[in-house]
């Protein structure tokens, strides 16, 4: 149907592809399933699906270099599939533009329901209440913190004039931080707002992306206080 959400996703293992692929059917979804990383971005290619699901160990493109291909190409969401929960091939991942992960061996449902998290926080960018930001100014939604401008009505941002390109959770981060800036948000808090997670998740997810900020936005704008979480400079 027309309307289904189309998953792309990656995976050599013959049985957890088609376990995974009939799950992801049966839920409602559409799903073109590869078994290496470059017919993997050819089909991405070819079928701009709504998200992709990619395994950090596939031949051919290894899951973390096929993140960066479509990132260099596209914002839709992707989620990285990695066997080790304390690998670096997670914070790789995400660091290479992932918005989340899941640790294999996953359960059916709790894969589909942080399809939907992701999809559901890609739906509707917007952060709190832009009209008490505490911003320099405000001027038809647009929030200046020093040389940084959010348009918060047009989802863009810029930074000294400049546009600065930012994929839909890192709008998600930033929008956050400007809804109440001086004030500490915790990672789980983030974690709750921007991730979806009502049950809590890996703080690492909010570590990588808040870095990630920080390269696009100015690496002093977003400030750490250890032990409590993060604060966007008033």
């Amino acid at each position: 149907m027309a309307d289904q959400t189309h998953v792309l996703f990656v995976e050599d293992d013959d049985v957890i592809r088609e376990a995974t692929q009939l799950a992801l059917e049966r839920d409602g979804f559409a799903v073109t399933a590869m078994p290496d990383g470059l017919s993997g971005l050819e089909a991405f290619r070819a079928n701009r699906p709504d998200i992709a699901l990619l395994d950090v160990m596939v031949p051919g493109l290894d899951g973390v270099s096929l993140c960066r291909r479509i990132r260099d190409e596209s914002t839709v969401p992707v989620i990285m599939l990695s066997a080790r929960a304390d690998s670096i091939d997670v914070v790789l991942g995400l660091e290479a533009g992932a918005d989340d992960y899941v640790t294999k061996p996953f359960d059916g449902a709790v894969l589909v329901a942080r399809i939907r998290a992701v999809l559901r926080r890609f739906g509707h960018a917007g952060g709190g209440n832009q009209a008490e930001s505490g911003a320099d100014t405000v001027t038809g939604g647009v929030l200046t913190f020093g040389d940084l401008d959010i348009d918060t009505e047009g989802m863009e941002v810029r930074r000294a004039g400049q546009p600065v390109a930012l994929t839909p959770t890192e709008m998600r981060l930033l929008l956050e931080f400007s809804s109440a800036p001086g004030t500490v948000l915790s990672r789980d808090k983030l974690l709750e707002r921007v991730w979806d997670y009502g049950w809590g998740g890996d703080t690492r997810v909010v570590d990588v992306h808040v870095q990630r900020l920080r390269q696009k936005i100015g690496q002093d704008r977003i400030e750490t206080v250890r032990g409590f979480g993060y604060k966007l400079k008033a």
